[in-house]
């Protein structure tokens, strides 16, 4: 339990992280927001993902796996459009950018912090 509590504000400084980032254009109202929005990006990785998968895996197998940032573009992007003070700003190409700084930043926090405790 504490391990996901861990992982959920990691994932939640992650967001507020990449919402600095300019070029992005991804904005979050603040630390509040930004947990609600771990919270729900990551119930729709846990439900949608393996769904999108499912259906989506030819277009996996012919992209290589690349088809993935697509899909992670995706919940990101239903994550903005679902939380109240997340938004994107270029749609989907910010959703696509910031899916891919949102795994780079928090693969990075998590070892930081694994690394301390």
């Amino acid at each position: 339990m504490a391990g996901l509590i861990l992982t959920l504000l990691v994932t939640a400084v992650s967001f507020l992280i990449i919402s600095r980032l300019p070029f992005l254009g991804i904005e979050i109202d603040g630390f509040g927001k930004a947990v609600i929005t771990a919270i729900v990006f990551g119930i729709l990785n846990a439900i949608l993902l393996p769904i999108l998968t499912v259906f989506t895996l030819p277009l996996i197998i012919l992209s290589i796996g690349l088809f993935f940032f697509v899909l992670n573009a995706i919940i990101f992007g239903l994550a903005a459009a679902i939380v109240p003070g997340f938004s994107l700003r270029y749609g989907f190409w910010s959703a696509l950018l910031g899916s891919i700084a949102l795994a780079i930043i928090n693969s990075i926090l998590l070892r930081l912090v694994a690394q301390f405790t």
